[in-house]
């Protein structure tokens, strides 16, 4: 067939589950003299208008049935909608059966996703599958080659465009490329229904965003394209600031996935993905001040979250940085108004949302997943290694500090005291390189290690590590262990009266 060919739309099914922004479809329908047929609510809608459309019980002679499951499941309009125009037999099939030709398919299906993520009922869910609406749009857009299909609500304005410069006929390029939408449309809705069931099976899949394209300015830098497939306003409001760039979205991500490991009052401050830095403190301004003494000259573009609302007397503190975006669940409104001062910084506000269970990366032609690492240590998981138990104060320290190893990149030291970063040493090939880059930074900085505490993302080979921290006035430390070497570490640490505590849990970040 021709691209070129084309179809007057004579007959058109409409069954929509949200009504927005569908009226002026229906008024042009209307004044072009298309036969409507249509379902429940979108046929009330349409009366609304006073506007006549057939109901499809009258043309299938079946009520709606089974509390609306079964609406639009019959041979009338499904043979109106996959039948050929160009074959002879479809055609008298179609005299014989007393069945419309339906030349126009416009479904909003049921929002499933919409429904998962406001936390309903099981029952609630799988209420919100569409069987006969996903049917309907894979009849309209296999048959393309004779019937328009129109699967989102976004496309309507487009629609009314295109039938009034057609003079309510359509091209088959036309048609194809609704027909591809349609496919890109089921298949994200499949997804979505897979993916909720997958939580309790957890069968080996990739999880596909196809349908959710979002170009981006550029990638991580300005000679690279890049796109975002996702739904980010799952979980963000953005309440000011410009658009989110592609490496926006890779601090927010770790930014998000550190807050998350914390329950007590905390902020952080990112580059480059990892934190440099961060307190937990019930005072909101004392959190910023400590975490901005971790690394003030790092902390410049970079990335701002917590856990807690923002109030005035911080945001006018935070205001004198310069800083990219700012992640948090709430902010007064006088400290949004301070914040708003610079028009392109991004202001998120974060949703009460779960983050995703699997993570995925592409390599090599292909895609790797992996469960998310949901393991944060406790007090009662660490164990002593040492004869010097660690104090109370140190215990603290360690589960804060390890908590940030984890969300730095490997191999990766952190020094902490008081619940204060004091500095990481990140991304090294060395785990010695690591520990002395985070000296050298805390010392830079002004901070004294004596009685810090040190964590480490992987075990220590050998006793290196702790002999350099024991110089630099390191009082306790916290490791995996594993290694064959583990026993060196711990006897140097008990000649020197330093606790070790061991988690049993790696978290290397590559």
């Amino acid at each position: 067939m021709n691209d070129n060919t084309t179809r007057k739309i004579t007959n058109a099914l409409l069954s929509v589950y949200c009504k927005d922004n569908i009226e002026a479809l229906v008024r042009l329908l209307n004044e072009q003299g298309v036969t409507i047929y249509s379902t429940g609510g979108t046929l009330d809608f349409i009366a609304s208008l006073s506007i006549a459309a057939r109901s499809v019980e009258s043309l299938t002679g079946y009520p709606s049935i089974l509390g609306g499951r079964v609406k639009t499941l019959h041979p009338k309009v499904f043979g109106g909608i996959l039948a050929c125009r160009d074959k002879v037999r479809d055609n008298e099939q179609l005299t014989d059966y007393e069945i419309p030709p339906i030349d126009l398919v416009v479904v909003d299906l049921y929002p499933f996703e919409q429904t998962v993520l406001s936390g309903a009922c099981e029952e609630d869910v799988i209420e919100k599958i569409d069987i006969g609406g996903i049917a309907l749009i894979r009849a309209a857009a296999k048959n393309h080659a004779d019937t328009l299909v129109v699967s989102s609500r976004e496309q309507y304005a487009e629609v009314v465009e295109l039938l009034k410069d057609g003079q309510g006929t359509t091209s088959l390029s036309t048609r194809r490329r609704f027909a591809t939408h349609a496919f890109r449309q089921t298949a994200q809705y499949d997804t979505a229904i897979f993916n909720y069931f997958n939580r309790h099976e957890n069968l080996p899949a990739f999880q596909s965003f196809i349908a959710e394209q979002k170009p981006l300015r550029y990638g991580e830098n300005p000679h690279q394209q890049a796109s975002f497939f996702g739904r980010f306003d799952d979980l963000f409001d953005q309440l000011h600031g410009k658009e989110i760039s592609y490496n926006n979205l890779l601090d927010i991500d770790a930014a998000v996935a550190l807050i998350d490991d914390f329950n007590e009052p905390t902020l952080a401050i990112l580059k480059h993905n990892n934190a440099c830095g961060c307190a937990s403190d019930n005072d909101g301004l004392h959190a910023w001040r400590k975490a901005l003494a971790g690394d003030p000259v790092s902390a410049f573009g970079g990335i701002i979250v917590t856990n807690r609302p923002v109030e005035a007397a911080c945001a006018e503190e935070i205001n004198r940085l310069f800083f990219e975006v700012i992640i948090a669940p709430a902010y007064t409104p006088e400290a949004l108004e301070c914040l708003k001062v610079r028009k392109n910084r991004i202001i998120l506000k974060q949703k009460n949302t779960t983050l995703p269970a699997l993570q995925f990366r592409s390599l090599l032609h292909g895609v790797v997943q992996q469960t998310r690492d949901t393991v944060t240590e406790t007090a009662a998981q660490l164990q002593p290694a040492t004869d010097r138990q660690a104090t109370d104060e140190e215990i603290a320290d360690l589960i804060f500090a390890n908590k940030l190893v984890k969300h730095s990149k490997s191999n990766a030291i952190v020094l902490a005291k008081g619940r204060q970063l004091l500095a990481g040493g990140v991304g090294q090939t060395s785990r010695v390189d690591a520990l002395k880059q985070a000296i050298g930074k805390a010392q830079s900085f002004g901070f004294s290690l004596q009685g810090a505490v040190m964590a480490s993302d992987a075990f220590f080979p050998f006793p290196d590590c702790v002999e350099i921290a024991q110089q630099a006035g390191i009082t306790a430390v916290v490791q995996p262990g594993g290694s064959i070497n583990d026993r060196q570490s711990i006897d140097y640490c008990n000649r020197h009266n330093m606790a070790m505590l061991l988690t049993g849990v790696r978290h290397f970040k590559h």
